[in-house]
């Protein structure tokens, strides 16, 4: 018993302590939680894990993404993919905030079919300025099939891009801006300039097509809609269709459903112009009309 005492007198201060330590950890809690983050970044769909951040609010993170191809894409939308070949994309991005308004990121994306056809890996590198309200951000991106060194040999043998089965690769430089209108709707305008390479031996008879593209989106809560127009035509005179111009524009409308599903309707080349002539192997490219209604779920 005698032991215990000093024991107890020692443990008194302690256990005071610690009442006082409670109380000031909960009410330093509340406060935590109540802050506005010093910068805040719409990730959308995926998995972002922090990587470091600095006192002045640079900050750099990993974001990693899997999700189905969407044939309207949002944004500058520099290539498309037909829904009837959908499948999925997987992405990854390094986002580094030099400051609370300025990020640059760089990205690579593999595209993949369902069935068949090759692969598309893509590569972004960018920069985005935000000033809450409104944002601007321009960025270089390429895009290639590394499996399909050939191109085709009977009608559709393989998935095309941009309507083309005989894609090889691209690069594009894109824009893109955002008008925040009110606290739950915003205005989306995009714009792409590059030029597509195809395969040697394609039908059309030439090497590259220059292309350009142009988008208008608008979204309010959950339900967002995207027009896209695209032009491509030969990058230089010469060959099948040296002088033909190809025109398309693509509709789409998508609403984020409550149980973190997303159901979008749309159609591709909902309106074209300068359809090619068939040839022995079909007609390039490809733009008939493709309505099309995908669902997508979050597990």
């Amino acid at each position: 018993m005698r032991r215990l005492l000093p024991l107890l007198t020692l443990l008194v201060p302690l256990a005071a302590a610690g009442q006082s330590l409670d109380g000031d950890t909960h009410a330093l809690a509340q406060q935590l939680l109540r802050q506005t983050p010093d910068q805040m970044a719409d990730l959308g769909q995926g998995v972002v894990v922090p990587l470091w951040r600095g006192h002045d609010g640079r900050l750099l993170m990993l974001k990693a993404d899997a999700q189905p191809s969407i044939p309207v894409r949002q944004g500058d939308a520099p290539l498309t993919f037909q829904a009837v070949d959908a499948g999925s994309v997987v992405s990854s991005t390094l986002q580094y905030g030099l400051d609370p308004n300025l990020q640059i990121h760089a990205g690579v994306s593999e595209h993949n079919w369902i069935s068949r056809g090759p692969r598309v890996i893509g590569s972004e590198i960018g920069a985005t300025y935000n000033l809450g309200r409104y944002s601007v951000g321009l960025s270089v991106g390429a895009d290639s099939t590394p499996d399909q060194r050939l191109p085709r040999v009977l009608p559709g043998a393989t998935p095309g891009v941009n309507g083309l089965p005989d894609f090889d690769s691209s690069a594009q430089l894109n824009a893109r801006g955002r008008v925040a209108v009110g606290g739950q709707s915003g205005i989306d305008l995009g714009a792409s300039v590059g030029r597509i390479r195809l395969l040697p031996g394609n039908v059309l008879g030439i090497n590259t097509l220059d292309q350009k593209a142009l988008s208008f989106g608008v979204d309010h809560g959950p339900l967002s809609g995207t027009l896209i127009g695209r032009t491509m035509q030969p990058a230089l005179p010469g060959g099948f269709y040296g002088d033909k111009r190809w025109s398309s524009i693509d509709l789409g409308v998508t609403l984020r459903l409550p149980w973190q599903g997303e159901l979008s309707i749309g159609a591709q080349n909902l309106w074209s112009s300068g359809s090619s002539v068939p040839t022995p192997s079909g007609p390039e490219p490809d733009q008939s009309r493709t309505p099309y209604v995908q669902y997508h779920q979050d597990l």
